[in-house]
């Protein structure tokens, strides 16, 4: 693919970071190498962001607020990268690429940056992809970066295990179900936010805020923050400046007791796990020994013949 140019990168230059993300994105095993060599090369100028995930059920206006969020932070002098992470879909962009075109006053700013999902299939998925691609965004002087959630279920843990803030957008509705999300979603959320809280729907979005915050309160929390619940219109752009004094006083504080070093280095951790446990997969489904006596073994499992258990270590013996 060509050789990436690290010193305009770093730059800030939007042409070599788009260049260099296409390498990351690539599944050829070439790319991949020159990926990881090219991370190895920038990986010093990275960690110097805030990493922020944003999650919601569709039609919580998840583009209006980031857009809006984005123009916030815009004016007081950040850059901002725009990363969506979609595991559910197989398709390259998935709804992001709808959401870009709804950005549209943010997608021309010289100080942000919107990327969509990549493709689903090569080793670690979309979300190993993200997290890379946010490694050279923030090596390109992009010191916010927001990780939406296209999807949902398995994508809000998937982005909460790569950010330092998970913020989760609430719609105004006091009643008792929690619009779709789980209890495990709302325990990974630092903060809730309840959008469109405007019109008719300011003083149910109130009540809302208070319902939730009562649920959060019930929730058992470590460390020293105890996630918060607050109100915006991202359409009129009210409270859009609380929500980031928030997330500074989050990042101020886990700076401070040491609780950010530790979060991205359990992280990383956690990455490692999960990526040895794929190239051992991957090198196992590849052996032609396997892949041989891989459909026989399925076959007689599925008659009944022999357990799933007696399969896996006869395959196991196989390597």
């Amino acid at each position: 693919m060509g050789d990436i140019d690290v010193d305009a990168l770093l730059a800030g230059q939007r042409r070599a970071l788009a260049k260099a993300i296409t390498l990351i994105e690539s599944s050829r095993s070439e790319d991949r190498a020159a990926a990881q060599t090219l991370l190895e090369r920038v990986l010093a100028h990275t960690g110097q962001s805030i990493r922020v995930g944003i999650s919601g059920i569709p039609g919580v206006g998840k583009s209006t607020f980031i857009e809006s969020f984005g123009m916030e932070l815009i004016r007081r002098g950040h850059r901002v990268a725009v990363l969506a992470v979609d595991p559910s879909s197989p398709v390259a962009g998935g709804s992001i690429l709808g959401d870009k075109t709804r950005m549209e006053t943010l997608s021309r700013e010289e100080a942000a940056f919107i990327r969509p999902s990549p493709s689903q299939g090569a080793l670690g998925g979309v979300a190993l992809k993200t997290r890379e691609t946010m490694l050279l965004c923030e090596a390109a002087g992009y010191d916010v970066i927001l990780v939406e959630t296209v999807g949902v279920g398995q994508s809000e843990y998937e982005v909460a295990a790569m950010v330092d803030f998970f913020l989760v957008l609430m719609l105004p509705n006091a009643g008792d179900e929690l619009q779709g999300i789980k209890r495990g979603i709302m325990e990974l959320a630092d903060a809730l936010v309840v959008n469109k809280a405007d019109g008719e729907s300011v003083g149910l979005a109130q009540r809302t805020r208070r319902h939730y915050q009562n649920a959060m309160n019930l929730l058992s929390h470590s460390g020293f923050w105890v996630p918060r619940v607050l109100v915006c219109s991202a359409a009129e752009q009210r409270g859009i400046a609380e929500v980031w004094e928030m997330i500074g006083e989050y990042r101020g504080g886990a700076s401070a007791s040491g609780e950010l070093e530790r979060k991205r280095a359990l992280q990383n951790a956690q990455w490692l796990r999960r990526l040895i446990s794929e190239l051992l997969e991957q090198r196992f489904r590849a052996d032609p020994r396997v892949r041989e006596e891989l459909p026989r073994l399925e076959e007689r499992v599925v008659r009944g013949e022999m357990t799933p258990y007696a399969a896996a270590v006869r395959l196991l013996g196989e390597t």
